[in-house]
């Protein structure tokens, strides 16, 4: 909880920096413009993959399996989404890194190996219901 306290006080401080170097040398009308574009291609991006991992974890089911693989496709592509639509190169960055799929890759396996070492310890309590 301290870790996202802190990220919440020094993202927005290090995006303002980034806006303010990146618009000294291009110019602040263009700072605007790539924010947009950035912005709209990757909901785009995100768009075009959630739909594929929704169609992929279809088949999954239909064939008898636990689409465990499509799940984690699909937390990241909704963090990542969440962080294209935030202004900013430092979130537009990240979020590209969790929708695009071969980035996402390394990621959801540190991801993945975070939440099984946290269910675990204790942490996250698995249960049936």
């Amino acid at each position: 909880m301290r870790w996202l306290l802190l990220a919440l006080f020094i993202l927005p401080a290090c995006e303002i920096g980034v806006f303010v170097w990146v618009g000294g040398k291009i110019g602040p009308w263009w700072v605007v413009l790539l924010i947009l574009l950035t912005g709209i291609i990757g909901i785009t991006i995100a768009k075009i993959q959630g739909t594929h991992t929704l169609q992929k974890a279809r088949i999954s089911i239909n064939n008898g399996q636990v689409p465990t693989e499509q799940i984690m496709d699909g937390i990241c592509i909704l963090i990542g989404a969440v962080f294209l639509l935030s202004p900013g190169f430092i979130t537009d960055t990240i979020g590209l890194l969790l929708v695009l799929p071969i980035l996402r890759k390394p990621l959801k396996r540190v991801l993945y190996n975070l939440i099984k070492r946290k269910m675990n310890n204790g942490t996250f309590i698995f249960r049936r219901w």
